[in-house]
């Protein structure tokens, strides 16, 4: 079983202090995608682990999911547990009145958000007034709005974004070109704000941004990136090409900016926001690229980048960390409620 919400979320107001050597073996799946990396492609037969449409009169559809990973016991299918995987089938059965099988482009443990996780369903549509009659595929946006509606009836933290057609024999994660995570981290001694809890990692030390980024360049391109692989991961390699890593620091809280930023430009630029004013943190977003993912390998990434904001590391640690291909090297990981798997690419018919 993955690690719980609940204790996953109290570790996201302080420094987690977790190391990825300590991780149990039930976990291994990871929440950076591709753990076991080597199944990037179909065995040499050519044909994925149950990738092809068994039924012809089925149609394969490609749906883009978003969720908030609070909640959720991880991505994959678990018994007894509440899982990404599991809610949707749920929603897809009360659709279409019986069972389907999902299957993700990219796992995530529990506490990890997704802005669009990418799945494939076969779905047959069989006629409700005469049993065995099959009907014409649903249109995307049909399948889109229905299994939506059963979504929000229940916690409401995931929903399809995207749907569209694909061949049988598309799959969700062996089709995959490049996934995109982004981790989120808030710098500031004060509490966090109720709204972004369970949603960053909060750091009360200042972060310094250069030095962070600096030691990005470190980590960019084809490495063993053994010291950053936690126990437990089952891919054949340690080598990875890591195509972009960099930190960014962005408006804090998005979704209303307007209010702190136009009184700020009232007082000229004094400090004092008045009463019931919350002072801002800093936001930094650490953006990880590549094909493929180790396992753990982007909180290991983080955590280990904090410490450099923190001065606790330099660049030329983080070198020495990636020589010594060994995760006892690395600083401790960062917690999975920073984490958001932000984007999946694909090369599509």
């Amino acid at each position: 079983m993955t690690e719980n919400p609940k204790s996953s979320s109290r570790d996201c107001a302080v420094e987690s202090s977790e190391r990825p050597s300590k991780i149990a073996k039930s976990e291994r799946y990871g929440d950076e995608g591709e753990a076991e990396g080597e199944a990037q492609q179909p065995p040499e037969s050519g044909i994925a682990t149950r990738p092809m449409n068994q039924n012809p009169r089925a149609q394969r559809y490609l749906i883009a999911i978003e969720y908030i990973g609070t909640r959720f016991s991880g991505s994959q299918q678990q018994p007894n547990c509440r899982t990404v995987v599991g809610v949707l089938e749920e929603a897809f059965r009360k659709f279409i009145g019986q069972p389907v099988s999902i299957f993700c482009s990219s796992r995530t443990d529990a506490g990890v958000h997704a802005l669009s996780n990418v799945c494939h369903v076969d779905v047959e549509r069989i006629s409700k007034r005469k049993p065995g009659e099959v009907l014409a595929p649903h249109e995307p946006q049909v399948v889109r709005r229905a299994v939506n509606h059963f979504l929000q009836r229940s916690e409401g933290d995931i929903s399809i974004i995207d749907v569209r057609c694909v061949p049988a024999d598309f799959h969700a994660r062996y089709r995959a070109c490049e996934r995109t995570y982004f981790y989120r981290l808030f710098s500031g001694p004060e509490p966090l704000s109720t709204f972004e809890k369970e949603r960053a990692w909060h750091v009360t030390e200042e972060l310094n941004l250069a030095s962070m980024q600096e030691a990005c360049k470190v980590l960019v391109g084809l490495h063993d990136f053994s010291s950053f692989r936690a126990s437990g991961c089952q891919a054949n390699s340690p080598i990875r090409t890591l195509d972009e890593l960099n930190v960014s620091e962005v408006v804090s809280s998005p979704y209303f900016p307007s209010m702190v930023e136009r009184r700020l430009e009232s007082t000229n630029g004094l400090t004092d926001l008045g009463f019931g004013m919350r002072k801002k943190h800093r936001c930094l977003v650490v953006t990880a690229r590549a094909r493929a993912f180790l396992y753990h390998q982007v909180r290991l990434l983080v955590g280990v980048l904090k410490s450099v904001g923190t001065g606790d590391l330099t660049s030329s640690d983080v070198e020495r960390i990636l020589n010594a291909k060994d995760v006892t090297a690395a600083s401790p990981m960062a917690p999975a409620c920073g984490l958001y798997l932000g984007h999946v690419k694909y090369d599509l018919p």
